[in-house]
C-alpha cells in the first residue's frame, strides 16, 4: 500500500468509510471524470451514488439522520473524492457548509426542518457571499434585505459565484440589513432562501440566469443569483436573529477552507500518481525516464509536497474537531495545499511532456482544475493576511 497521505489514529469506522469512498472513486468516478468534464456535464449518476453512500450526511448528527462523523472524516473523504474529480467535491462542499452553519447557528426548528433532508441529499445546499464588485471584500456587499411593516423582508441585489447555484434548492445568502449597529459587520444577516432546482426564475423574485462558463472546474454549476424584491419571512433568518450573518458565514468559510485544502491534496495526489506511473513507462535515451536523476528529483519534490499538505490538512481538521479556533491552521492548510497542488500538477504535466497537452491524458484536466484552488474560499493573499495577523496575535511582543 503506498504510504502517501496515510493518517494515524483513525478508528475502524473511519477506515471503513474511507475505504468505501476510495472504492467508489476508483470504480465510479475516475473512469468517467475526464469525459464528463470535457462535456461540462453534471455528474448526476455520481451524485446519486454519493447519496447512497451517505456522504451528504457524513457530518450531520445522527439525531437528524446523518452519520455524525467528525470534520476529519469528512476532510479525508473529500481528499478521496477530489482525487477522482475535483468538481464532485465541489458539489459536496457548499452543501456541507450550509449544513455546518445550520448545525452550529440554526434554531432547533431550522435544524429539524432541513438537516434530515440534507442528510439524504433531498435538500441540496449552496451558500452565497460574493457579488460582482466585491471579491474578497465581504463588507462591500450591496444586496439588501429591507423589513416591511408586516414583518417580512424584501431582498434585492445580485450575488455571484454560487457553486451549486442551479442544482441546489436551499441557499444561505448573506445580505445587508439595517440593524442600527455601529459596525458594517453587525449589519449583515444570513437568510435561508428556498428555491427550485434549475435555471430561470426559481422562486418569487429569484432568478438564476445560467451556468458561468469556466476554464476548469466543469460539470458543477457555478452561477449568479439575482434578487428582485424577493419576499421572505424573518423565520428564514439563520439563528432567528438578524445582524449575525457575517460571523456565521466566516465560521462556514473556516471549515470550507479545510475542505478546499483537502481538495488540493486530492488533486495533487492524483497528479503525482499519474506522473510516477508515466515516468515508469516512458523511455528516453535507452531507459525509463524514472531512472533519470532529474525526473527522480522532480518526483521527490512532488511526493514531499503532497505529504506535507496532507498533514497540514489533518491538523487543521483535528483542531476544529476539538472545538478550538482554527482560522490559523485552516488558513495555513488552504494556502499550502493550493500552492503545492499547483506545483505538483505542473511537475506532472512536465513529466508527461507533449502528451500532457493532449486531452486524451488526464493530466490536461488537472492542469485546468488546479488554478481554482488558488482563489476558492479566499485567495493566497487573503490567507497570508489571516496567517500574518494570527501569528502576530500569538507572538505579540512583550517589550
Amino acid at each position: 500500500m503506498p504510504r502517501l497521505c496515510e493518517t494515524d489514529g483513525l478508528t475502524d469506522v473511519q477506515t471503513e468509510i474511507l475505504k468505501a469512498v476510495r472504492q467508489f472513486v476508483d470504480e465510479q468516478i475516475l473512469p468517467v471524470a475526464t469525459e464528463l468534464e470535457h462535456k461540462d456535464e453534471y455528474p448526476q449518476q455520481i451524485v446519486d451514488g454519493l447519496k447512497e453512500l451517505g456522504v451528504f450526511g457524513l457530518m450531520i448528527p445522527e439525531e437528524y439522520g446523518g452519520l455524525g462523523e467528525s470534520l476529519l472524516t469528512y476532510t479525508l473523504a473529500v481528499e478521496e473524492i477530489a482525487r477522482g474529480w475535483m468538481s464532485v467535491s465541489g458539489v459536496i462542499n457548499t452543501h456541507f457548509i450550509v449544513a455546518w452553519m445550520l448545525m452550529h447557528h440554526g434554531t432547533e426548528e431550522q435544524k429539524q426542518k432541513y438537516l434530515p433532508r440534507m442528510a439524504t441529499g433531498e435538500v441540496r445546499g449552496a451558500f452565497s457571499m460574493s457579488e460582482p464588485g466585491c471579491g474578497s471584500d465581504v463588507s462591500a456587499i450591496k444586496t439588501k434585505a429591507v423589513k416591511g411593516e408586516d414583518g417580512e423582508y424584501s431582498i434585492t441585489g445580485q450575488k455571484m459565484w454560487l457553486t451549486n447555484g442551479g442544482s441546489s434548492n436551499l441557499v444561505a445568502v448573506l445580505v445587508k440589513t439595517d440593524e442600527g449597529a455601529d459596525s458594517v459587520y453587525k449589519n449583515m444577516t444570513t437568510f435561508l432562501v428556498e428555491k427550485q432546482e434549475g435555471f430561470g426564475e426559481t422562486a418569487q423574485g429569484v432568478t438564476v440566469p445560467g451556468k458561468i462558463e469556466k476554464m476548469g472546474y466543469k460539470g458543477v454549476d457555478t452561477t449568479e443569483m439575482i434578487f428582485e424584491g424577493h419576499r421572505i419571512s424573518g423565520e428564514q433568518i439563520l439563528g432567528g436573529e438578524p445582524g449575525k450573518g457575517f460571523y456565521q458565514m466566516m465560521d462556514g468559510v473556516e471549515v470550507g477552507r479545510v475542505n478546499v485544502a483537502a481538495r488540493g491534496v486530492g488533486v495533487a495526489l492524483r497528479a503525482f500518481e499519474l506522473g510516477v506511473e508515466y515516468a515508469q513507462q516512458r523511455e528516453t535515451f535507452g531507459k525509463k525516464i524514472a531512472e533519470h536523476q532529474a525526473v527522480q528529483f522532480r518526483l521527490a519534490e512532488m511526493a514531499t509536497k503532497v505529504e506535507a499538505a496532507h498533514q497540514m490538512v489533518v491538523k487543521a481538521a483535528r483542531v476544529k474537531d476539538k472545538g478550538q479556533r482554527n482560522d490559523l491552521e485552516s488558513g495555513m492548510a488552504k494556502y499550502l495545499a493550493s500552492e503545492y497542488c499547483r506545483d505538483v500538477v505542473e511537475d506532472s504535466f512536465r513529466i508527461h511532456g507533449g502528451y500532457g497537452f493532449s486531452k486524451e491524458y488526464e493530466i490536461e484536466r488537472l492542469y485546468r482544475e488546479a488554478p481554482m484552488l488558488l482563489i476558492g474560499e479566499g485567495t493566497a493573499d487573503i490567507q497570508r493576511m489571516i496567517i500574518g495577523r494570527r501569528v502576530i496575535e500569538e507572538y505579540r511582543s512583550r517589550s
